[in-house]
């Protein structure tokens, strides 16, 4: 389950702005058109680093707010006109790509007229140019197919494609869990050379099908999905490696009915082997596997295991070849927090890299001339990003970036400068050239406007509250009512994710009109994160394991309780979320019902057992293996405790989080007699668009206002 933000109003729950003396609030007329444009100024867009010293710049140019495109030249600090030609990747000349239009694909060489590769019945799916761009692969009706697009010759590289067995196609599970959603279902990867092709066969054949109906038409009809639940049969997975231009396939030496996961592959950077993640079943024990061109045999280079379980991953973030493959860098939290680690090409660890308290680690460029690695990374502060610059043999470590701010960095391609937006809570957005050295050069824009200080602005802050057994600071960011007065008591609105590793609260700067709304309205508006959210490493993430609902529930209402202490009206404690955050919303009102009142709970997960495998066993194990866990963190265990009002809303057919979820939440609140709202969105998945989304949107709205405002939504507020 990947973290899906809530569609409507309430991503503006975790929304922040500062507080300064001001003249005047926003009207209801400029709300509804979105923040007056002088009130901040803008930020200088990034179109690109030109060479290690110059990079693209577009500014918006006062009052008519039109577009300046601009060179900036850091050892200058002066700007020159400028134009996209100016990128390399704009050079159409040299540009070779390949597309579809109508199901077929089609070509482009740089300024030559397009030229039709396919013609047929069938959909091209994933069409990937090779690293040369002499050849593009593609699947079709599950099938793995090349061309060489100097011939124009088709190959076919695989020929038992069917709707049970998929040939460089996922089947849903890795897909949604394993590969990603960015892979858009592409089980297949080019080598440096473009000679060949690795790819997963995936056979679907003993994974149960769900049932998905849609409603349109006379009759309706069904759409049936390979959807393994926790316990049930996974895909059988098989890793072949073959030559571009067609041939036998050399499979790798794993036995595809052994109860495995495959994670994305790595290529060795010469081409000559490929790297393969293996991991059980149970998600405990990750190894790298070297597998030969040759013949498929394979030697282990890497082997992990945790107690609890090993993420796999699919960023292609975890290892970093370096001197040409004669070393990488590996990225593990198996010391409880994301740290990087110096292997031999054997695997065999030389040195950790760094060795402290970081999260979110993200490699962003490798210097071999200097042996330094660059990196983002969550430490100073758990809410706060920052640019890092450690040696490789693990004896330095700098931070690059600076002050209290959260930063979002863009490394010249030497590394010899980075620019920098950078802010926090209380700081709008600015725009900063920085050296090697972590000393800013110059500001180049953004911050306040020239009216920001006529307008009365909602105040927002991070806090921090000590959870309930003094083991961890709990943060919340939240955003006051206009003129809050701390003798009254008013509604409160909390926005939620709540899985693992998948916090909400960051300090950077936040500012838009729906948040300036609900704070003129009086309501205070709450993003929180428990223990287990990220900001206290593996180590935290790790009370979730066979424990889902239970410890985000437990900090959860310690948060509450502050609120309570701290202007918040016990009987208007709302909460809302999606996804995982709708599970959580759901229950909030069961399980937590003491302290949540009312609650907005879409596309929810309702009983670990109707979720898949894969996510739901990395943290639960199977039904079967921890049975008292799928009861306690099972939401119709805990209907009994349910009061308040919860509105529950999914769309019919979500192929993520089925709408059996709601359906068997919904029956049981009715065998109990419970008073609840429920709204189905026809024909919606794990989240949907168009009139139904402006009608979920105002639904929500009107909610708020009933229950929590306790009063009419004006009917401008409609969308």
């Amino acid at each position: 389950m990947k973290h899906v933000l809530p569609m409507l109003l309430l991503s503006v729950c975790s929304s922040s702005t500062i507080v300064i003396a001001q003249q005047k609030g926003f009207s209801q007329d400029q709300l509804l058109r979105g923040i007056p444009s002088g009130v901040i100024s803008p930020v200088p867009q990034v179109l690109g680093w030109i060479d290690d010293s110059h990079v693209l710049l577009n500014r918006k140019v006062h009052p008519d707010s039109s577009v300046r495109t601009v060179v900036f030249d850091c050892q200058t600090g002066k700007e020159t006109p400028g134009s996209t030609q100016m990128l390399k990747q704009n050079e159409a000349a040299n540009v070779r790509v390949v597309y579809l239009k109508a199901d077929d694909l089609y070509l482009k060489d740089g300024a030559q007229p397009e030229q039709r590769l396919t013609n047929g019945t069938e959909r091209e799916i994933n069409p990937t140019l090779s690293p040369d761009k002499k050849f593009v692969a593609f699947t079709r009706a599950n099938d793995l197919y090349t061309i060489d697009l100097e011939s124009k010759k088709e190959n076919r590289l695989t020929s038992d494609g069917s709707d049970l067995i998929l040939n460089g196609y996922a089947s849903w599970v890795y897909f949604e869990e394993i590969l990603g959603r960015a892979s858009r279902y592409r089980s297949f990867w080019w080598s440096p050379d473009g000679k060949r092709l690795a790819y997963m066969r995936m056979d679907d054949t003993k994974v149960p099908i769900f049932p998905l109906y849609n409603e349109t038409g006379t009759h309706g009809s069904l759409e049936n999905t390979r959807y393994p639940k926790p316990g049930d049969p996974n895909p059988e997975v098989k890793i072949g490696l073959v030559s571009a231009d067609g041939g036998r396939t050399i499979w790798a030496d794993f036995n595809p009915s052994t109860d495995q996961y495959f994670g994305m592959p790595y290529w060795r950077p010469d081409g000559q082997a490929l790297w393969v993640q293996w991991m059980d079943r149970g998600q405990e024990n990750l190894k790298i596997y070297e597998v030969s061109l040759l013949d498929g045999s394979k030697k282990e280079v890497y082997d992990e295991r945790q107690k609890t379980w090993v993420d796999l991953d699919d960023q292609g973030s975890r290892i970093r070849f370096i001197d040409g493959g004669k070393a990488f860098i590996m990225l593990s939290d198996k010391d409880g927090w994301e740290n990087l680690y110096l292997h031999m090409p054997d695997g065999k660890i030389k040195n950790m890299i760094t060795n402290d308290r970081f999260w979110s680690t993200t490699v962003i460029m490798v210097d071999e001339k200097k042996k330094l690695v660059y990196f983002t990374a969550r430490k100073e502060n758990s809410a706060r990003t920052d640019l890092y610059a450690a040696s490789l043999d693990g004896k330095k470590l700098q931070r690059l970036s600076f002050g209290d701010y959260t930063h979002r960095v863009d490394l010249s391609p030497g590394a010899s400068y980075f620019l920098t937006t950078y802010s926090n809570a209380s700081s709008p957005d600015r725009l900063a050239i920085v050296d090697s050295k972590g000393k800013i050069l110059k500001e180049l824009g953004g911050g306040t406007g020239v009216d920001f200080g006529k307008y009365d602005i909602a105040r927002s802050e991070i806090i921090r509250i000590k959870s309930e057994d003094a083991r961890y600071d709990l943060p919340i960011r939240i955003t006051w009512p206009l003129n809050f007065d701390p003798s009254k008591q008013y509604p409160v609105m909390i926005n939620i994710y709540g899985g693992p590793n998948a916090g909400t609260v960051r300090d950077g700067w936040q500012l838009n009109s729906l948040q300036q709304w609900w704070a003129k309205e009086g309501l205070i508006q709450v993003a929180m994160d428990h223990r287990a959210s990220g900001h206290f490493g593996k180590e935290g993430i790790n009370y979730m394991h066979r424990n889902l609902g239970v410890w985000e529930l437990k900090d959860w209402i310690t948060i509450v309780k502050w609120l309570r202490a701290n202007g918040a009206d016990s009987t208007r404690i709302g909460i809302s979320g999606f996804s995982y955050g709708g599970y959580m919303t759901c229950m909030a009102l069961t399980a937590g019902a003491g302290y949540f009142t009312h609650g907005l709970a879409g596309g929810s997960v309702t009983d670990w057992q109707l979720y898949d495998s894969h996510y739901t066993e990395r943290f639960m194990d199977t039904p079967g293996e921890n049975p008292e866990g799928y009861k306690k963190g099972s939401v119709m265990t805990h209907v009994g405790n349910y009061k308040g009002l919860l509105r529950i809303y999914h769309g019919t057919m979500d192929d993520n989080v089925h709408m059996q979820n709601s359906i068997q939440l919904v029956k049981r609140l009715q065998e109990s007699k419970k008073h609840f709202e429920f709204m189905v969105y026809p024909g919606g998945r794990h989240g949907w668009g168009g009139a139904q989304s402006a009608h979920s949107t105002n639904e929500n709205h009107m909610f708020i206002y009933k229950h929590l405002l306790r009063k009419e939504m004006p009917q401008a507020f409609m969308k």
